[in-house]
């Protein structure tokens, strides 16, 4: 007779797991992990451009310039274009690869031996405004096109060289029915520039201009200037300057009166950049390229007699606006990358762009 612990019903043992399975039930946790650990960032973060920035702020870049990157994510054209003294070849200068840095050994192999211009600097915004020297075979005028080996650099580790402007030397582009903000409408602009190759010659700019090349009155300009020179009078120290070109004076802030909150930049890379909404405010700021952030060197009312802005719509480089029809560029400076934007950009979209700046590892 059985036990009573013989006659209640057994609880069936639990069947075991093959081995196999429990394997493959952890390999998939790990690689669920790992994804999440790698997965790639948003847009917005790794791999933008300061283009693709200023999109995702609603202020997008209607021209965009540089010799040394892309810049946007996406861009897989030519930077510029070198004139080689020895034949009038030409060649374009690209990337070595989508979004990245200029490829300057293209440039080596083309230039070996000769002396070469840059005679264009490509726009990237698809709007097709391209920069061409002011002087005889480019867009016309009394200048001529800059040298193309005056410096090089590297950027993200690989070697460049920079739109190097000295007296003479200048670069131009009407606008004004290729996107490029017009009379009262707003814009943004920033460029990377050096503070150690500059002089006080009018006018070391990056902006919108003239399309006249006439100095045509108070607000025909919009333009960031960087340069030694005091334009008014009364300046603080030797510069160089962040300044706005608005036609007719170089203003430190919002009047001809010194500007207090204005500083010098003498690093080898620096930040510029300026915006004006066309009729009532505009701001410029200021750093080192390299590391940190922008510093404000004025932001408020425009100076009296330029509200509302009557901009024409020509991009101009390394000169004023009234440069270089029957007279010729006076300034010194360097031009490494820079673009234009339509709309009034945000402070967050600007200091996103200056983290790029300094991300793209200017040396």
């Amino acid at each position: 007779m059985p036990l009573p612990s013989q006659l209640l019903p057994r609880r069936p043992s639990p069947a075991r797991r093959p081995r196999a399975a429990v394997a493959a039930c952890v390999a998939a946790v790990l690689t669920l992990m790992l994804a999440a650990l790698t997965w790639p960032a948003p847009a917005s973060a790794a791999g933008a451009g300061p283009c693709d920035l200023y999109a995702s702020g609603g202020t997008p870049c209607i021209a965009a310039h540089s010799t040394v990157r892309a810049l946007y994510s996406s861009y897989n054209g030519a930077l510029y274009q070198v004139r080689r003294s020895s034949d009038n070849a030409t060649r374009d200068i690209g990337v070595v690869a989508t979004g990245g840095v200029a490829n300057a050994a293209a440039q080596d192999a083309f230039c070996a031996g000769a002396t070469c211009v840059v005679t264009w600097v490509y726009d990237q915004s698809g709007r097709g405004n391209k920069l061409g020297y002011q002087g005889p075979g480019g867009v016309g005028g009394s200048d001529t096109a800059a040298k193309a080996t005056s410096e090089s650099l590297t950027v993200a580790g690989s070697k460049a060289y920079s739109l190097y402007i000295n007296p003479g030397n200048s670069y131009w582009r009407d606008g004004h029915l290729t996107g490029v903000p017009t009379g009262s409408a707003p814009e943004g602009m920033y460029m990377v520039t050096s503070g150690t190759h500059v002089n006080n010659g009018c006018c070391f700019d990056y902006g919108n201009s003239e399309t006249t090349r006439k100095a045509d009155g108070p607000g025909a300009m919009d333009a960031i200037n960087f340069s030694t020179s005091c334009w008014f009078g009364g300046c603080s120290g030797s510069g160089p300057w962040v300044q706005a070109d608005l036609e007719w004076g170089l203003f430190p802030g919002g009047s001809s009166s010194w500007n207090p909150n204005q500083r010098a930049f003498k690093n080898k890379f620096v930040t510029a950049t300026l915006k004006n909404n066309g009729t009532t405010r505009f701001a410029m700021k200021g750093a080192d390229a390299q590391s940190g952030g922008l510093a404000t060197l004025y932001a408020g009312a425009l100076p009296n007699g330029y509200n509302p802005m009557k901009k024409q719509g020509a991009i101009i480089l390394g000169s004023g606006g009234d440069c270089c029809n029957g007279n010729t560029n006076l300034s010194a400076g360097t031009f490494y990358e820079g673009a234009i934007t339509s709309g009034y950009p945000s402070d967050a979209t600007e200091n996103a762009v200056q983290a790029n700046i300094v991300a793209a590892g200017y040396r």
